[in-house]
């Protein structure tokens, strides 16, 4: 299968690229060959990480955010970079009448590990998941957004 192993979309700061980069990301770990659980995790993890820094964060230049993904042999690394906020993000624990407060929750829960990297122009905030193949081959390993 011909896929390419990572992407790289700048999208506009607007809610509606939630579902541009979840449709991109799953039509590329689909085309990879990567168990359909796997990808719904991705796209869920994407989603989350976008969403927040739609909400929390400034845009990067040009009123735009990035999002990337990489595939390294089982492993997927998704990155979402913004222009930062006034705070650093971090897991909270939301109440249960709560209506948001849990994405950072849902990133840990579904990820091997994640974190964030900092300057004084952008933030971003990445995850690292697993990503078998459903054919149980490894996609060729390439460079880490990190």
């Amino acid at each position: 299968m011909e896929v390419a192993a990572s992407s790289v979309v700048l999208l506009p700061y607007t809610p509606s690229s939630v579902g541009v980069a979840r449709s991109r990301l799953i039509a590329d770990l689909m085309s990879a060959g990567i168990f359909e659980t796997a990808v719904g995790d991705a796209a869920l993890v994407v989603s989350e990480l976008l969403s927040n820094a739609l909400r929390h964060a400034s845009p990067l230049p040009g009123a735009k955010v990035r999002v990337a993904w990489v595939l390294d042999g089982s492993a997927l690394q998704v990155a979402v970079s913004d222009g930062g906020g006034l705070t650093i993000p971090r897991r909270t624990q939301a109440p249960q009448s709560a209506a948001g407060g849990r994405g950072l929750g849902i990133v840990e829960n579904l990820s091997r590990r994640w974190g964030i990297r900092s300057d004084e122009r952008e933030t971003t905030v990445w995850a690292v998941l697993s990503a078998p193949q459903a054919n149980g081959s490894s996609v060729g390993r390439v460079p880490s957004v990190s």
